[in-house]
C-alpha cells in the first residue's frame, strides 16, 4: 500500500504518516481554531485537497482488500466448493481432452490460489 500511494502522490503518504493538516487561526484570545472556507488561500486549498484525496485512497484501499482478500469464512466456502468440483470431475459428454485438461487446471489453479493442495 505505501508504494501504491507514495506513486500517486509522494506527499500523500507524509499527510497518512504525519496526519491531516487543517487549515487554523488564531483568535482575538490566542485560541487555535479553524480558518474559516472563505479565506483559504492556495496552499490551504492544495492541503485540503490532499486530506481528501488521502481518505479516498485509504477507504477505496479497504474496499479493494475487503473484496478481494475475502473473509476466512468467504475463504472456507470457496475452497468447499472448489473441493466439491474436484471430487465431482467427471468427463462430460461433448468434452475433449483440452476442454477437460482446462477445466481440471482451473480447478486446481483455484485451489492452490486459496492455499488448498492435494499431494499425488
Amino acid at each position: 500500500m505505501t508504494i501504491f500511494i507514495q506513486s500517486l502522490d509522494y506527499n500523500l503518504w507524509d499527510l497518512i504518516v504525519d496526519g491531516p493538516h487543517l487549515p487554523y487561526i488564531r483568535d482575538e484570545n490566542g485560541e487555535v481554531i479553524p480558518k474559516p472556507r472563505n479565506t483559504y488561500n492556495e496552499d490551504d486549498r492544495r492541503r485540503v485537497q490532499l486530506n481528501a484525496k488521502s481518505k479516498h485512497v485509504i477507504i477505496m484501499w479497504d474496499r479493494l482488500e475487503v473484496t478481494y482478500k475475502a473473509t476466512n469464512q468467504v475463504k472456507y466456502a470457496k475452497i468447499n466448493m472448489l473441493v466439491h468440483y474436484y471430487e465431482l470431475f467427471s468427463m462430460n459428454e461433448d468434452d475433449d481432452i483440452k476442454s477437460i485438461f482446462t477445466r481440471f487446471t482451473n480447478i486446481i489453479n483455484a485451489l492452490q490460489s486459496l492455499d488448498k493442495t492435494y499431494s499425488n
